[in-house]
């Protein structure tokens, strides 16, 4: 049986990534001269404590090389005869080439596929899923490396963030900072192009991002294969919820966002990750 491994910047909640059998090879949070593995020294309610007290502004850097392979290894051991490595987008963070890199250098005898989702968060998360709910039917490496690169391609997140600060000051805004440019009192709606932030609509109050996200889930809802709401604990996440679920009346995944991507979103994000059927 081949094996699903990711990255942290997933987002997946804890009892989902168990109940598929899904690796993840943590990045690390650095607060000023602080280093933290995500996941493992540093949870989710330690972050945003962390973030929200006014201290020095965390910066992320990718896993090493090292650290893919022990988890390769461990797989191997565990009796995985592959592994496929969905990331996050390259565009974004060197996890993928270090994925790469421990492929090409790995020395465990099991065939090693590394797959760039060209996303992030739950997007990614839903990427895995498939990928790990194909590996669970038996898929071939082969099938499960396709698996996952058709997934990746149908998926996209809609989000809106309370301020672009923390995306500008990480140098993650990308493509959306000319179209923001310096109205940093809008309230931005991004999505994914091309593996990066793009703009999707700015619009001046949250309550009317808000509604353009649940617009847009009205728009494509019968094209949707699965669907997550990804959040920073907003005030107004119940109430989203809600109308979410007379808009779309399906099981949705409910994703926290965690350190990786909540250094570069800040709190207040929140918005939905979907894959579309094929």
């Amino acid at each position: 049986m081949i094996r699903i491994v990711t990255d942290s910047s997933c987002d997946l909640p804890e009892e989902v990534l168990a109940r598929h059998r899904v690796a993840v090879v943590p990045l690390t949070i650095r607060f000023g001269d602080e280093d933290f593995v995500d996941r493992e020294e540093l949870s989710v309610d330690g972050f945003w404590g962390r973030l929200t007290s006014g201290g020095a502004l965390p910066e992320t850097a990718a896993p090493s090389v090292g650290r893919f392979q022990e988890t390769f290894g461990r797989l191997s051991s565990e009796g995985a005869d592959g592994v496929v490595v969905v990331c996050l987008s390259s565009q974004i963070s060197a996890t993928h080439q270090s994925a790469v890199l421990a492929a090409e250098t790995y020395g465990g005898g099991i065939p090693i596929r590394v797959v760039d989702s060209r996303l992030v968060s739950a997007a990614l998360g839903l990427v895995v899923i498939e990928a790990a709910e194909a590996a669970a039917a038996g898929a071939t490496i082969d099938e499960g490396e396709a698996v996952a690169r058709s997934a990746a391609t149908n998926s996209n997140l809609l989000a809106t963030l309370d301020t672009l600060e923390f995306l500008k000051r990480g140098g993650r805004i990308g493509a959306a900072a000319a179209f923001f440019g310096n109205l940093l009192d809008v309230k931005p709606l991004i999505a994914f192009a091309d593996g990066a932030v793009s703009p999707a609509g700015r619009v001046r109050t949250r309550r009317k991002a808000v509604a353009a996200i649940l617009d847009h889930v009205a728009g494509i809802s019968d094209r949707i294969q699965s669907l997550s709401v990804i959040h920073s604990d907003p005030d107004d996440l119940a109430s989203f919820r809600e109308t979410l679920a007379e808009i779309h009346p399906h099981p949705t995944m409910v994703a926290r966002i965690g350190p990786v991507v909540g250094t570069h979103a800040g709190p207040g994000v929140i918005g939905v990750c979907y894959r579309l059927r094929a």
